[in-house]
């Protein structure tokens, strides 16, 4: 864990939400990051489009990566999805990954929220792009982190 960002989570919080993006992973050809970010200027949707290219997510063979940007300071955050989900799964989709995480940051309860917000877009990828058996992992599994 970065030092900047264990005030938002530790050591054990990590590892749990590696372990939960670990399990979406395991039944899906569909890539999920996190990334987590020190107070974003300007429009949060804008740096994590920009975080999301830079990660390489858009490089994926089915373009089925989503990103799920934090700016911990502001205790905001954004979710990307690339084309290839963007286009299977209709804006409810991206509405009920907005409420799950809203309704958690607004208790604190910020990995709970990324748990579960983790488990349903596997759940999506899964019935979209379905792990097959040459399926590779395209982007690291890691947390990853700017200021």
């Amino acid at each position: 864990m970065h030092p900047d960002f264990k005030w938002f989570i530790n050591d054990e919080q990590e590892k749990q939400i590696l372990e939960a993006i670990g399990r979406a992973e395991k039944n899906t050809s569909g890539e999920i990051r996190v990334h987590l970010h020190k107070k974003t200027e300007g429009d949060i949707l804008e740096q994590a489009v920009k975080t999301f290219k830079k990660l390489g997510m858009d490089k994926t063979a089915l373009r089925n990566g989503v990103l799920i940007f934090i700016d911990v300071d502001r205790r905001k955050f954004a979710v990307v999805g690339d084309e290839g989900i963007h286009r299977k799964v209709g804006p409810e989709f991206w509405q009920t990954i907005r409420d799950i995480l809203q309704s958690h940051f607004k208790k604190e309860q910020y990995t709970e929220g990324l748990i579960q917000a983790i488990e349903e877009i596997g759940n999506q990828l899964k019935n979209y792009f379905p792990y097959q058996d040459d399926d590779i992992n395209e982007l690291p599994d890691d947390i990853s982190f700017s200021k």
